[in-house]
């Protein structure tokens, strides 16, 4: 298939994600890895080198025009990290060296492979395995859920922010068999608390919406927050939407735990410094928080909307991924199994 083809597929990428075709993370790790398994299959490449720096290419195209998106960066960067694996595996085999003790504990302390060796066996080992991650992706939703009986106790009251599709179907595995009440806290100037409870109350669950401000009063009786996040910072923190962080510090001042249900694909090698503030946030339109037809009014001042809130990773009690749950502090050693170092700033 000719190269313009795929820069087309990028392109397209970037255009729904910007248009709001694309909403949920979710939807764009699936096409992310649809657009990568296309690439290997189609695109021509010789050796594991011109193909890193083919996803290289693609991850700078998302980074500069989406400087915010980080799922179909992550899973391109998860990519580069499985090319480098496979082909260490089949270069040991093409040479015939035995996984000896001495083998594998040389084996990451430098990475002094010629990725410009041809294997042949190379694409169709990187095709099987994004076979087994489209389905890992398919079912991280069902798998963080099946948690949910061991952190949901019965007549617990449990207050989550906003719409969640994770957190939802997280709470509804739990009501299957335990009952228990939640408060959702309506997350305005957008409000989707409201569709959230709406979900919540249509399967039986006990359901209660209140105002941002009435947080801290309600936090007193609750036992545990469960929230969603856009991301996870390389420190543990999190890009939250806005709000979090204020139900965050008010569960910190009642000792109430804050689970966080994050995919892994969010988990991100970015951290936040204060000089790169315009790349971890943005501001939506005013319209939101005052209405245009307050008229002279906003002439005289200036309205911030920002979309996102950083939590701090000592507000966070635990990380619940399908692989488990962790502690914020152990997200360095999840980020050294999903990418690659060398891949980290591309």
């Amino acid at each position: 298939m000719p190269q313009n083809e795929k820069l087309t597929d990028v392109i397209k990428l970037i255009s729904d994600i910007k248009h709001g075709k694309l909403f949920s993370s979710y939807e764009i790790a699936l096409r992310t890895e649809t657009l990568l398994e296309k690439l290997i299959s189609d695109v021509d490449w010789n050796n594991a080198r011109e193909l890193m720096d083919k996803i290289k290419n693609k991850i700078k195209q998302v980074h500069a025009t989406l400087p915010l998106e980080v799922t179909a960066t992550n899973i391109m960067r998860h990519v580069l990290k499985v090319i480098r694996e496979e082909f260490k595996d089949s270069a040991s085999e093409k040479k015939g060296e035995g996984q000896s003790l001495h083998h594998l504990v040389m084996a990451d302390k430098s990475d002094e492979l010629d990725y410009s060796e041809c294997h042949g066996n190379l694409r169709s080992r990187l095709l099987d395995y994004l076979t087994e991650y489209k389905t890992e992706l398919e079912t991280s939703t069902e798998n963080i859920a099946t948690q949910a009986l061991e952190h949901i106790h019965p007549n617990e009251i449990i207050l989550t922010v906003g719409k969640s599709s994770t957190v939802e179907k997280f709470l509804k595995n739990a009501a299957m068999e335990r009952n228990f009440q939640v408060i959702v806290v309506e997350a305005a100037p957008h409000y989707h608390g409201h569709k959230m409870a709406t979900r919540l109350a249509s399967s039986k669950i006990q359901t209660t919406v209140i105002p941002d401000s009435g947080v801290f009063a309600m936090m007193s009786r609750v036992n545990k927050v469960i929230i969603g996040t856009n991301s996870v910072m390389a420190d543990g923190g999190l890009r939250a939407p806005s709000g979090v962080q204020s139900v965050a510090l008010a569960a910190k001042h009642y000792s109430v735990p804050v689970m966080v249900l994050a995919h892994i694909y969010k988990l991100t090698p970015q951290y936040v410094c204060s000089h790169e503030k315009e790349t971890f946030d943005m501001c939506a339109s005013p319209g939101g928080v005052i209405p245009y037809s307050t008229g002279p009014l906003l002439n005289k001042i200036n309205v911030y909307n920002p979309i996102f809130d950083y939590v701090q990773p000592e507000l966070v009690t635990l990380l619940i991924s399908h692989q488990g749950g962790n502690a914020p502090s152990y997200v360095y050693r999840l980020l050294s199994e999903l990418y690659h170092s060398d891949d980290y700033d591309v």
